[in-house]
């Protein structure tokens, strides 16, 4: 299983409760008015930039090698509002009722989108199969160990899966995700490093 912890930031409205504190009066200095235009620019940015993408951080390996425990994340939680989300993208969501009563958390997880809805799925002979053809996957850590299916993704509902196939707690094990349950969309690793860099792999 793979959960991930969200980092602590305020909301957006909370950043603009603050800029009631400055009173349109005029200055009698225009060093004062830069400093203010300059603050009010940094807490709208600020206040924007959360309210758009997020930090998380990866506490386990069922999604190695692709990602590793600490690593972490730049999740962009607005483009899902414009586009579905595709095959290969990596994704924050919300885990399924099932799993929160089992759990007693309702802690994100990360996968990534392996069935669309509307599509026959099925794992078999160490490959993931859409609509009776075998799926291309260069980014697991090795061929799934499991049979799964054959089932058809509800419409609405995404099958996701850990990288690391046969060490992940995902949809092979309690189902599909329904498409208000996705948080966003994983954009990038930031940290460490010597990992930095973009998470488009893994789109066919």
């Amino acid at each position: 299983m793979i959960k991930i912890r969200r980092s602590k930031v305020n909301y957006f409205t909370n950043y603009c409760m603050a800029l009631q504190s400055f009173r349109l009066v005029k200055s009698k200095s225009p060093w004062t008015d830069s400093l203010k235009a300059v603050g009010v620019t940094l807490i709208i940015g600020f206040g924007i930039r959360i309210a758009t993408e997020q930090c998380y951080l990866i506490p386990s390996g069922s999604m190695k090698p692709t990602l590793q425990i600490n690593d972490r994340l730049i999740v962009d939680k607005i483009s899902y509002n414009l586009i579905n989300p595709d095959r290969g993208d990596i994704i924050v969501f919300t885990p399924p009722e099932s799993v929160v009563t089992e759990e007693h958390s309702r802690a994100p997880f990360v996968k990534r989108v392996i069935g669309l809805p509307g599509e026959k799925v099925e794992v078999k002979n160490g490959l993931v199969y859409i609509n009776d053809r075998p799926l291309s996957e260069t980014y697991i850590a090795e061929h799934p160990d499991y049979n799964w299916g054959a089932k058809i993704v509800p419409i609405g509902s995404y099958l996701v899966l850990g990288d690391n196939r046969n060490r992940s707690y995902d949809g092979h094990i309690w189902g599909f995700v329904e498409r208000d349950r996705i948080i966003g969309k994983a954009m990038m690793r930031f940290w460490p490093p010597n990992r930095v860099g973009s998470l488009s792999e893994g789109r066919g």
